[in-house]
């Protein structure tokens, strides 16, 4: 069974805080780091630009790139935000995973070329959302929030201990 997908439009219409955080996370910087998986399985890591418009979260690169050969071949991708210039990890930590689907449409690669303006030509994909996480540090535990499409968002406790990770039941993705 394949994992379900959203886009992010779903992703906001779910869980609106929640999604606005990581879209302010992902707009501190401009540069984050994408994972895509190489002919051979192993992994690639490579910089680019993650932008959220129009309902989706568009992934641009150069023709021919590595990155974008990967994508073709293998859809599965992470995305992490930068982290930051020093280890303060302002807004704690935001990672993206699912499928990048490239676009192909004419009209909706010269739309997004009107409003973006990136170096020509350029290959455009955008995302299908399959987990969204949240990490920051809480006192002296690790705190995860988790969202996956059709599910509420959840939020895992781990401490420094041999302590199993706990998920929290009684409080809600507002109240975070």
């Amino acid at each position: 069974m394949e994992n379900q997908t959203s886009s992010w439009a779903e992703f906001e219409a779910a869980e609106a805080e929640f999604a606005d955080a990581v879209r302010k996370r992902f707009a501190r910087y401009k540069h984050h780091v994408l994972a895509t998986l190489r002919a051979d399985g192993h992994p690639r890591l490579t910089g680019l630009e993650v932008d959220i418009r129009s309902g989706e979260l568009w992934l641009g690169m150069m023709p021919n790139s590595r990155k974008a050969q990967d994508l073709r071949r293998d859809p599965r991708f992470a995305v992490h935000a930068n982290p930051g210039p020093d280890a303060g990890m302002t807004d704690g930590d935001v990672r993206v995973s699912g499928r990048a689907v490239e676009v192909t449409d004419a009209e909706v690669l010269a739309r997004y070329a009107d409003d973006v303006h990136p170096p020509q030509p350029f290959h455009l994909f955008r995302t299908e959302l399959a987990e969204v996480v949240h990490t920051r540090v809480d006192d002296d535990e690790l705190v995860l929030r988790v969202w996956q499409p059709g599910a509420t968002v959840r939020t895992i406790r781990r401490g420094n201990g041999a302590e199993p990770p706990r998920e929290d039941t009684n409080r809600t993705a507002s109240s975070e």
